[in-house]
């Protein structure tokens, strides 16, 4: 084996992985004064991980804060949160990541991010959410441009394969560099890599054989292989494998890498049926940044795990566009053999639903009450015929983003084990997140955990070395 730097360095600090946790963790140790090197399993032109496919941060405020607007308490960021876990978090940890959101946001400034007001559209986040101008390939590239610059090393295409641990101490990772094994030592690692869903075998022995028609919104890079390596070895775990960040999205998107472009936002103002024609779920439960998440595994459920959302033309300019262009049909007979569904039990579906709608005041940006009666589920906001042809409908698939299983770590971000901590081993990002989401997602939420995980890790570790 050979080593990375010049005459077998030993690193201050191992980063291993390349998105928005590992370089704030890079970034935060670097300007205490240690030597880092950051190993990003993905190409240059791919690198950042999941990050890269973001768009905002959830960040507290007591006031108005930078694009945000009004004040965004740190009991009802807590509520929000519990809504969507269904409770199932560690209240601790998961106020650690609110308090500290709202420091966050400018330190994110100081290191080149950029920000814009809320987009429009459904997502009606101006207050809880700020927005990067750019997108997250620009925050990506905002903290390279810093990691670099304060001396931090970086190499791509780096698929670190082991983390070596003596005595419950860290002493090298072996990494596949440059079609080699190489040994990378350090004083201290952060492990950032995220979470297994690249490995739709790892997928399926969670979920079983309907995993294989899921969909990875996310980069295929995240395979998982530190996670189990470290598993392997003892360390703790957090969180169950069939637990995840899973959107639905449009069910032509890509198997891997698709992104943000391929999320769907019409599902709130239209009835969603699976193959048999049949709804199956309230498509009006609440606004769309606190349920779209929930949506994943709604349609992982159905048959085939597909389903499909139909609206009408009263519909169809309230909500973010697909980057594909929907079905679309004079009629609903002509749209059902469009989708390939049973005719009559869709017509019947579409039938009872809109004798089900009531008249009332509708509000597009916010829970109405406009709901429905005798319709069996429920549509408890937005609830409006589906009557105005030419009428659109989207296949919708399960996308998953990130895992929840992961590694178990404390308030400072260090890694446990059976017998208590690893000495210098810290984790942050979707590695960790598990500890924190048990179940469920709030928009914005996994940047704000690799935030503030990954500032605490780098801080955390360089004092250890320092």
């Amino acid at each position: 084996m050979s080593s990375i730097g010049p005459d077998g360095i030993q690193w201050d600090l191992v980063v291993v992985g390349g998105g928005n946790a590992a370089l704030c963790a890079a970034i935060t140790a670097a300007e205490a004064g240690a030597r880092v090197v950051v190993l990003e399993s993905a190409p240059k032109t791919y690198r950042g991980g999941n990050s890269r496919h973001t768009r905002n941060f959830r960040c507290m405020h007591r006031g108005p804060l930078s694009v945000l607007t009004d004040e965004y308490s740190e009991d009802e960021y807590f509520e929000d949160l519990l809504r969507v876990t269904k409770g199932k978090t560690d209240e601790n940890l998961a106020r650690l990541v609110i308090r500290t959101s709202e420091e966050c946001l400018p330190w994110m400034e100081d290191h080149g991010v950029r920000f814009q007001p809320s987009l429009s559209g459904t997502l009606s986040l101006s207050r809880t959410n700020a927005f990067f101008l750019g997108g997250g390939k620009a925050l990506v590239n905002a903290y390279y441009n810093t990691a670099e610059d304060l001396g931090v090393q970086v190499h791509y295409d780096a698929d670190v394969r082991h983390v070596g641990i003596d005595a419950n101490r860290f002493t090298h990772v072996e990494v596949n560099l440059e079609g080699k094994t190489t040994r990378v030592a350090g004083k201290a690692v952060v492990l950032s890599s995220g979470g297994f869903q690249g490995d739709i075998d790892w997928l399926a022995d969670a979920w079983g054989p309907a995993a294989r028609n899921f969909l990875i919104r996310g980069t295929p890079y995240n395979k998982g292989v530190v996670l189990r390596d470290m598993l392997d070895q003892g360390a703790n775990s957090v969180g169950d494998p069939t637990q995840c960040h899973a959107v639905a999205i449009d069910g032509r998107a890509p198997k891997f890498d698709g992104g943000i472009v391929t999320r769907l936002d019409c599902v709130p103002f239209s009835i969603v049926v699976n193959q048999d024609g049949a709804r199956f779920y309230d498509e009006g439960e609440d606004v769309w940044p606190k349920r779209y998440a929930i949506w994943g595994r709604l349609v992982a459920a159905q048959p085939e795990q597909v389903a499909y959302s139909v609206i009408d033309s009263k519909s169809f300019d309230l909500f973010m566009p697909s980057v594909f262009r929907p079905e679309k049909a004079e009629t609903l007979e002509e749209l059902a053999g469009i989708l390939n569904l049973p005719k009559d039990a869709f017509l019947q579906t579409v039938d009872d639903f809109n004798k089900g709608c009531r008249d009332g005041d509708f509000h597009p940006t916010e829970l109405d009450g406009l709901a429905t009666t005798n319709v069996e589920p429920a549509k408890t906001n937005w609830a409006r015929p589906i009557d105005a042809p030419p009428y659109y409908a989207y296949q919708l698939r399960p996308g998953v983003t990130f895992t929840y299983l992961g590694l178990q770590v404390d308030e400072t971000a260090r890694v446990s084990h059976s017998d208590g901590q690893y000495e210098n081993v810290w984790a942050a990002g979707e590695i960790m997140a598990g500890s924190i989401l048990g179940e469920g997602y709030l928009a914005g939420f996994g940047m704000t955990i690799g935030t503030v995980f990954g500032r605490i890790a780098g801080k955390e570790a360089a004092a250890h070395v320092g």
